[in-house]
């Protein structure tokens, strides 16, 4: 079974930064794709940071909603099926929900992942 836990999680104020950690356990395809979404209050879940985890570097694939390029990084962790996102210069605009999410193949859209996080709340005030 497919578990995500999260961590990172807090409250900052506008500026500050956060970073989030998620972990992949029980996860057995050969290729995986993880990704951050966050859902605010009253709002749709979106798509805040995507990748394609590759063998190869040069093949990895990252996706970034508009409103966090340039702010926000996602990018491996060490230990294998791991995620980090940094996140600088926050806004109270950033304020959500954070959600990992894990799966073979997908990418960008949350209806493509089976596997989720419970999720961690970032706030920004």
């Amino acid at each position: 079974q497919v578990q995500l836990v999260e961590s990172g999680g807090g409250s900052v104020q506008p500026g500050g930064s956060l970073r989030l950690s998620c972990a992949a356990s029980g996860y057995t395809y050969s290729s995986i794709c993880m990704g951050w979404f966050r859902q605010a209050p009253g709002k749709e879940r979106e798509a805040v940071a995507t990748i394609y985890i590759a063998y190869r570097p040069e093949d990895q694939r990252t996706y970034y909603v508009d409103s966090v390029k340039g702010r926000f990084t996602i990018s491996p962790g060490n230990a294998t099926n791991t995620v980090s996102l940094q996140m600088n210069s926050l806004k109270p605009a950033d304020t959500a929900m954070y959600y990992c999410a894990a799966d073979q193949f997908a990418f960008r859209l949350s209806a493509q992942y089976r596997y989720w996080g419970q999720g961690t709340q970032v706030t920004v005030s």
